[in-house]
Parts: C-alpha cells; structure tokens; sequence
C-alpha cells in the first residue's frame, strides 16, 4: 500500500479532530453531492486494499445481531438462538447484541470469517463506505477511518476532492 496508505494507522489517529470537522460539516450540508462520489471511492479504496490483509474491524469491534442475524447464525451453527445468544453475544449500552469480547470469535487464522456466508448485515454492509451513512454517523465513521484503512483512504480522498 502506497500513498493516501503510507502509515494509514499513525496518521489516522493524528487526523481524527480534521476528519471529525470534515464529516460533522458534511452531516450539516447532507453530503453537499459529496455522497455521488462514494461508490467510485469505495472501489477505488478496495482495488487497493485486501480485508484479509487487516481484519482490523474483526479484530476491535462487534456488529449489531439483529434478530434475523441471531435466526440465521444459530440454524447455521445447528445451536438454538437462546444458547447462540448466551455463548458468543452480549447485550451493548444501547440494547444491542454484539460479540462478547474482541477478536470476534468467528474470524479465524487466516483472518477469514467463519460464518461469512450468514454474517450479520453490520458485517455485510461495513464499512460503509458506498452508502450515505458514511455521512449520516460522522462520529462512527471518523472512529472506523482508524480501524479500516479503507475508511481512512476515502476519507482523505473526499476531503481533497471537496474539502
């Protein structure tokens, strides 16, 4: 990884205030267009960047597990949703269910995913970096562009494209 990467982890954590203004302001302005311009940086980000070479958002934090999440991973680990529940998942501040401790206890050696084909929507969609939500949370996506480089390389993209 070169460029907008080099360093991507230091220079994330040194940019997070900037990053901060940059969405808040963006949040304010409901993406100024800007939104228009996150599918090509989403692809653009990953024609460079390979999840299994980082796996920091399995490594650090938890999706939400919906209800329809908890169904599917349960029948899928042949386990009733009550013990699913009870072995891997915890109840959050904000009511939600996430993995009791990080790494999350799916992602395996080889920072693949164990249940990849019935991962939770949070999982599915991150890191949202093709979406509006990228601008509707600014404060999870400023936190995410220092655990996913790609976060980081859209970031800086728009922030240079629109400042």
């Amino acid at each position: 990884m070169s460029g907008i990467l080099d360093k991507w982890e230091l220079r994330a954590k040194e940019q997070q205030k900037a990053n901060k203004q940059f969405l808040q302001k963006m949040q304010l302005k409901k993406g100024k267009g800007a939104e228009r311009l996150l599918p090509d940086l989403h692809e653009e980000a990953f024609e460079k960047i390979d999840c299994l070479q980082c796996a920091g958002c399995c490594k650090t934090i938890s999706p939400r597990f919906k209800t329809p999440d908890i169904k599917r991973i349960a029948k899928y680990l042949g386990l009733k949703e009550s013990v699913f529940i009870e072995t891997y998942l915890r109840l959050d501040s904000d009511g939600d269910y996430v993995v009791r401790s990080s790494p999350c206890p799916f992602l395996a050696a080889d920072n693949t995913c164990n249940i990849y084909d019935m991962r939770p929507g949070d999982c599915r969609n991150y890191p949202y970096t093709d979406s509006d939500e990228f601008f509707k949370r600014p404060t999870t996506t400023y936190l995410n562009s220092t655990i996913c480089p790609a976060v980081f390389y859209v970031l800086e993209r728009l922030r240079a494209k629109v400042g």
